[in-house]
């Protein structure tokens, strides 16, 4: 039995249904795929915050001790804590 011819416009509907649906598929294979592409953030959001607490702990035990530490004083406090503070920063860049 012969098919009945369909609309231009109704055609034109299902032509632009079904590109849309091979695109979302597209789409969502590539999503799975690609590979995150802020792999360095964990890496330095840990190492800032590990630095900064060793660096105070080092100022709190060892502080007279060592010139470097010695020689700034107080702000070996602010330098620990602005590495903490770093690290909480560059946590929300991660996806």
């Amino acid at each position: 039995m012969p098919e009945s011819k369909i609309r231009a416009a109704a055609a034109e509907k299902r032509k632009l249904k079904r590109h849309e649906q091979v695109q979302a598929i597209h789409q969502e294979k590539a999503m799975k795929g690609a590979p995150n592409e802020r792999r360095w953030v964990p890496p330095l959001f840990i190492a800032c915050a590990l630095i900064g607490v060793a660096w105070i702990i080092a100022w709190s035990v060892a502080g007279p001790s060592l010139p470097f530490l010695a020689a700034l004083g107080n702000w070996n406090m602010l330098i620990g804590m602005v590495l903490i503070a770093l690290s909480f920063l560059i946590m929300t860049l991660w996806k």
